[in-house]
């Protein structure tokens, strides 16, 4: 039998059409059109106030959407909160209250049985297998406060891999990590994938991105370009994205020189990372 559209956009973990997204009633990104699909990653690759942050809410449900549809599972977004694992850039809860990493890890947890629901050995073994995965078993017992920046970073992945979510979503998820921290997480990511969960993931790093999604969107308060990284990751998409000229060097790119002729903000644009094999 032959799918309707309707039965693949039912399919379909996040579908977008004709999406505009921003903040009260103010859109910042518009005509957005993707479809993902069980097992497959994307990167919204962009400088900060590029409208990437802003996706990835209306994804989840914290915002609206401006114009056109989005859903995910195929109900509007925030609908099946407990398949979602997100990850946004700020965390408060550790300097609120006087957590330890593990606490932390444990409410990856919460989404299956609630705040007042009691953790089983299972999920007990759930969060500890996430914790050694990120490498930060020995961090368990730490308050998460006196953890430095990319430890902390390797707990919050953790408590997203302890969600067993099937969608991850998650803004600029290698901040602060080492690379070593960054090697944990592509294979980290590369074996949620394995499971059938799929990834988007908000960045600036093209390079890693790159190796691990099979989608790209370009954005810079606007589509500049839709499509897999070799379509997509050229000197012409990422000079309109960055606002910086490149080149390949060894099939991997490499920034020459800061583009001339562009407005006084361009200069404050932060430029994408590279990272070479």
């Amino acid at each position: 039998m032959i799918n309707t559209l309707d039965e693949t956009i039912e399919a379909a973990y996040i579908n977008a059409s004709g999406l505009s997204v921003g903040y009260n009633k103010e859109p910042i990104v518009g005509n957005i059109n993707f479809t993902l699909s069980q097992g497959q990653a994307l990167a919204l690759i962009g400088t900060n106030g590029s409208g990437k942050s802003t996706l990835l809410k209306t994804i989840v449900g914290l915002l609206p959407p401006q114009r056109g549809q989005i859903t995910t599972f195929g109900r509007k977004p925030g609908s099946d909160a407990k398949r979602i694992a997100y990850l946004g850039q700020f965390h408060n809860s550790g300097f609120i209250l006087p957590l330890r990493a593990m606490d932390v890890v444990n409410m990856g947890r919460f989404p299956t049985h609630g705040l007042i629901g009691k953790m089983n050995k299972k999920d007990y073994e759930i969060a500890t297998s996430a914790l050694r995965t990120m490498g930060a078993e020995k961090l368990a017992d730490l308050p998460l406060r006196a953890l430095s920046g990319g430890q902390q970073q390797r707990i919050y992945l953790a408590q997203v891999l302890a969600h067993q979510a099937d969608l991850l979503v998650m803004d600029e998820p290698t901040s602060g990590l080492d690379a070593g921290g960054r090697d944990l997480y592509l294979r980290a990511m590369q074996e949620e994938m394995r499971r059938g969960a799929s990834i988007v993931v908000a960045t600036h790093d093209i390079h890693e991105e790159a190796f691990l999604c099979q989608q790209v969107l370009l954005l810079a308060r606007r589509v500049v370009a839709f499509g897999s990284p070799q379509q997509v990751l050229n000197p012409e998409a990422l000079l309109e994205t960055f606002g910086i000229a490149i080149s390949k060097n060894h099939e991997h790119p490499t920034i020459l020189e800061q583009a001339h002729g562009h407005d006084a903000e361009s200069t404050d644009k932060p430029k994408p990372h590279f990272y070479p094999h």
